[in-house]
């Protein structure tokens, strides 16, 4: 059987730059490490001295990483992700995306083209996720006024639980929002949002996100759009606490936000 084809890339060495040019001399002197490589190993295999194999693709002591073909991207964003929520989008770059890959600082810009590539295809993941999660509690509700509220639960837990990529999701002066995997990822959350929770992943509405909407229809998805979002934004930016400890009733800023979905009617007919 024919193996996937490895996408081999340089790894980034996670010393300093000092260190990373001793590595570097090291390297341009054959032989010299340890009997590992060059021709003065190959002249002590030849007399019958064994030799320590050389580090394989992914070992902790080698410096390439290999890739099944096509993995390489979804790795990237992958760390692009890890890097998001360690150090904010101050410390995201294409630099420390590769090193928290493990690969050539130029890996990211080779497959996305630049920052904004990168941040546009990790948000159209987000959305995608964000689909999936309202999706996926509005099917187990009832239609109508239960199923509203549970998508909405679904926004706000999305939320509490990524919180940086919930914000970024938002800035769409760093985005490429031509991008077609983005419009498509936009349009599917858009459309679940709206209590379309059949939204298929490949609809090719991207230009019309949503199902046709009467204007009455189009303001009332507005305005609950606004209120959830705004009340996950101030959640996640610790915005209701002095609220919380004005009213001893609500444990935390989750459970207020939680009542204010259950009391507040999302649409005209709830």
């Amino acid at each position: 059987m024919t193996q996937p084809k490895a996408e081999r890339v340089a790894v980034a060495a996670p010393e300093d730059d000092a260190n990373g040019a001793a590595h570097a001399s090291e390297a341009a002197a054959p032989g010299r490490a340890a009997g590992v490589g060059g021709p003065r190993s190959a002249a002590r295999a030849a007399a019958g001295i064994d030799v320590p194999p050389a580090p394989q693709l992914g070992d902790s002591a080698g410096r390439t990483r290999a890739y099944h073909h096509g993995a390489l991207p979804a790795a990237l964003l992958a760390a692009a992700e890890t890097v998001l929520a360690r150090d904010g989008l101050r410390g995201l770059t294409l630099r420390s995306i590769a090193r928290e890959a493990g690969v050539s600082h130029t890996a990211p810009q080779h497959h996305f083209g630049d920052m904004a590539g990168v941040l546009s295809e990790l948000v159209a993941r987000a959305f995608e996720r964000l689909a999936d999660r309202m999706e996926a509690s509005g099917r187990e509700a009832a239609p109508g006024r239960a199923r509203r509220k549970a998508v909405a639960h679904a926004y706000v837990e999305f939320a509490i639980e990524n919180p940086d990529l919930f914000r970024l999701m938002s800035r769409g002066e760093l985005l490429d929002s031509a991008r077609p995997s983005l419009m498509a990822a936009r349009a599917r959350a858009g459309r679940v949002l709206s209590g379309d929770v059949d939204a298929a992943r490949d609809d090719n509405r991207q230009g019309t996100p949503f199902l046709p909407l009467t204007p009455e229809h189009a303001v009332a998805v507005t305005s609950a759009w606004a209120y959830v979002h705004g009340l996950a934004t101030l959640l996640i930016d610790n915005r209701l606490n002095g609220l919380v400890r004005a009213s001893p009733a609500f444990e935390d800023a989750q459970a207020l936000v939680y009542r204010a979905i259950e009391t507040v009617r999302l649409m005209a007919d709830d």
